[in-house]
């Protein structure tokens, strides 16, 4: 199938490993088979940092259109220049509104019809911040601009996948004292019913199973360790089976992840964040996926951080994002094909 418009990598922090991960996956695309990607981020940065990484590739800057053109013998990049040289582990707040802007523009392009999917590199919330940043995190921001791009509400819903596992945190950055205040039944509801309504659509599972992770100890053992399990949790459990959707649970999450359990779910709902994200890096860090689920287009990310401790060292391993290019490929297509 011919590719219509190449996908969007943005460079995240310029400061962490993403210029140098993003490189390497364009080194690695014949080998790995990847389909056309163009940078959106600083051309001149990408050469410098690939450069004091100790290898050196061929940078084109231009429009997406001759993305597939370039791809063969240089990457191709959408520039959008940085107020300042990035220094690598250093991250620096005058380099934010880039940051944002390369997220926007690939947004936007993807609106214009000119990308296919989005894979984003990591980005350091702490200096986006500094500089005015209103979000959590990529998640939240995305279903923002989703939501004033396509002129509806958009419920963005984190999903972390490697080839064994599925999971997804119902409530994600947040501080853990918050979660059993943030938690209801209605948000375990629309979670799960936008996890299986993609789970179908996107990635080719006719009828999903999901297993939802109680919150407390032994699923708060009959009330003794805690209520949310019958007062929250197995009533939307019970909403979403109405609604004829496979769901299962509230489950102690400590018997969830194991290789058995693993095989009678396609997806578990988490009720916090590293109750999702720990099994999922335990089972593959270097290869699981972050998808956003809800969106009206594909984003997927390396499921791990700047990194900014072996940024410009040369040993970031690209691993994760040529799974996130190769997951976004296939969502894409397998997207543009029930149209």
């Amino acid at each position: 199938m011919a590719e219509p418009s190449p996908l969007l990598l943005t460079m995240g922090d310029p400061a962490g490993i993403g210029p140098e991960i993003a490189a390497k996956a364009w080194l690695a695309r014949d080998r790995e088979a990847l389909p056309t990607f163009a940078y959106i981020g600083d051309p001149g940065d990408m050469r410098a940092r690939t450069a004091a990484s100790g290898f050196d590739i061929p940078v084109e800057a231009g429009e997406p259109e001759e993305a597939r053109r370039r791809f063969s013998h240089a990457l191709p990049v959408i520039a959008v220049p940085l107020a300042r040289p990035s220094q690598p582990g250093r991250s620096d707040a005058a380099n934010a509104p880039a940051i944002v802007e390369c997220v926007e523009t690939a947004v936007g392009l993807i609106r214009a019809g000119r990308g296919r999917a989005l894979v984003t590199n990591p980005i350091h919330k702490a200096s986006l911040y500094s500089a005015g940043f209103e979000h959590p995190g990529h998640t939240e921001f995305l279903g923002a601009l989703a939501s004033r791009g396509w002129g509806r509400p958009v419920r963005p819903v984190m999903m972390l996948a490697c080839e064994e596992l599925r999971v997804v945190p119902v409530t994600i950055h947040i501080p853990l004292a918050a979660v059993p205040a943030a938690l209801s039944a209605e948000l375990i509801v629309e979670t799960g019913r936008i996890v299986a309504r993609d789970l179908a659509d996107r990635f080719g599972i006719a009828a999903p199973r999901l297993a939802v992770a109680g919150l407390n100890p032994h699923a708060g053992e009959d009330g003794t360790l805690g209520t949310e399990e019958k007062t929250i949790i197995a009533p939307a459990i019970e909403r979403l089976r109405a609604e004829g959707i496979d769901v299962t649970g509230p489950y102690p999450a400590d018997t969830l992840f194991h290789a058995a359990a693993r095989k009678s779910h396609d997806a578990v709902l988490a009720m916090y964040h590293d109750q999702a994200l720990v099994p999922i890096k335990t089972i593959d860090f270097d290869r699981a996926v972050n998808v956003t689920l809800g969106l009206p287009f594909v984003r997927t990310s390396p499921d791990h951080g700047t990194a900014f401790d072996i940024a410009g060292t040369g040993r970031a391993r690209a691993t994760s994002l040529i799974a996130a290019i190769k997951l976004a490929d296939r969502l894409a297509r397998a997207g543009a094909a029930a149209q």
